[in-house]
């Protein structure tokens, strides 16, 4: 992104959280580029941080800044954050693709005939729609290794149920909108299931890398015969 272009766009606006955070929104509204924004400036922070800087939280469509209140303020880390944008922070790149096995069958997706019904196309209609999508993680939330992904394709975007179903297992794959998600535990949603997952998305035991997915990457679904899911979930 080059410095011109970064001035096109609309100034960030700053609000104090607490003693030692600041919050950068670059928007109110669900879009691809204030997001790019979004990503852009962590990764900026990452390479250029300032004196007292701890860590920086991506949303959707705003950065949590978040600093040591003995080494620096709201006044001087706002002057940090934009420094860098009026720099010209590169633009996001993805930083990986992501590959997620699903499958498809109707016991483990029981909102596929509900979906498909609600938009008009046949069950395998869905199934080849969710395929297609372009889905980028945007944050992570609500649940350990809730990586909610953009780019559910508008033919197949439904709002959420008008009530919560409990007990739905780990693995589910579900959409709401634009959103969709791989469930890391067994609990209550309100967002249409449409298959079940064998890939991992949280694994707690491993130190290093506990999420398969970083903010930014591409996700990729892959169909699998419900053998080879029968064969991954008996290990």
């Amino acid at each position: 992104m080059s410095a011109d272009f970064t001035l096109r766009l609309a100034p960030p606006q700053y609000r104090p959280v607490g003693a030692q955070a600041l919050l950068v929104e670059f928007g109110g509204r669900f879009d691809e580029q204030i997001h790019n924004r979004v990503v852009g400036l962590d990764e900026a922070l990452k390479s250029r941080p300032f004196i007292g800087f701890v860590e920086a939280v991506p949303a959707y469509t705003s950065l949590l800044v978040c600093f040591d209140p003995l080494m620096t303020d709201h006044r001087a880390a706002e002057k940090e954050v934009t420094d860098l944008i009026a720099d010209g922070f590169t633009q996001m790149v993805p930083r990986g693709l992501r590959e997620v096995d699903v499958c498809y069958d109707l016991d483990l997706a029981p909102d596929l005939p509900l979906v498909a019904k609600a938009t008009g196309l046949t069950p395998e209609q869905v199934v080849e729609a969710h395929l297609a999508g372009e889905y980028n993680v945007f944050m992570y939330g609500f649940a350990p290794g809730y990586a909610y992904l953009a780019g559910v394709p508008d033919i197949i975007q439904l709002p959420r149920k008008t009530a919560a179903v409990r007990g739905i297992p780990a693995g589910s794959v579900l959409i709401a909108g634009p959103q969709c998600i791989v469930s890391t535990l067994t609990m209550p949603t309100g967002w249409w299931i449409i298959g079940q997952s064998t890939t991992k998305i949280l694994d707690p035991d491993c130190e290093d890398r506990p999420f398969l997915f970083d903010v930014g990457d591409q996700v990729r679904f892959r169909r699998i015969a419900r053998t080879e899911f029968d064969t991954r979930t008996e290990k």
